[in-house]
């Protein structure tokens, strides 16, 4: 079964963390420094949170997938829809270690499918020539601050 996720850029992480438990019900699974992630059964979502020097609002929706099955139907979705920006395999991003496909909408919505796989102690672990959490954005500079496809408006 899979899990709605979503992500969202924010300016205070304290205050947001609070928020959140209330209007959830409950506090975060995760929580570092500069993340923090609810996984709730009702509804059934992944809701994630972060402070990454990014304009604070929806930075990316996505569909968490249990099993490479899953994932691998999403993906042939997005491959028949021409969406996939990005595929990924491995990858480290949001204190987790998983597969990935980053995607857009007609509107430019970033869209991320993912199986994880395990949990990382980084945000991301970037190499000379890897994106983080994605393709590499428009500013090299700024690579460790973006998750998913390069986009102006997000990223740099």
């Amino acid at each position: 079964m899979k899990r709605f996720h979503v992500h969202v850029n924010v300016t205070d992480l304290d205050a947001s963390i609070a928020f959140y438990s209330q209007l959830f019900a409950t506090t975060p699974a995760v929580v570092k420094p500069d993340y923090a992630k609810w996984m709730l059964d009702d509804p059934r979502i992944n809701f994630a949170i972060s402070r990454r020097d990014r304009v604070a609002g929806v930075d990316h929706l996505g569909l968490q997938a249990e099993s490479a099955d899953e994932l691998a139907e999403i993906g042939a979705r997005l491959a028949a829809a021409d969406a996939i920006k990005l595929a990924e395999t491995g990858t480290t991003c949001c204190y987790a270690r998983s597969d990935k496909y980053w995607s857009e909408d007609p509107q430019g919505l970033r869209w991320e499918t993912f199986q994880t796989h395990g949990e990382a102690t980084t945000y991301f672990a970037p190499t000379d020539d890897a994106a983080c959490c994605g393709p590499a954005p428009v500013v090299k500079e700024t690579k460790a601050a973006c998750c998913g496809p390069a986009s102006t408006s997000r990223c740099g």
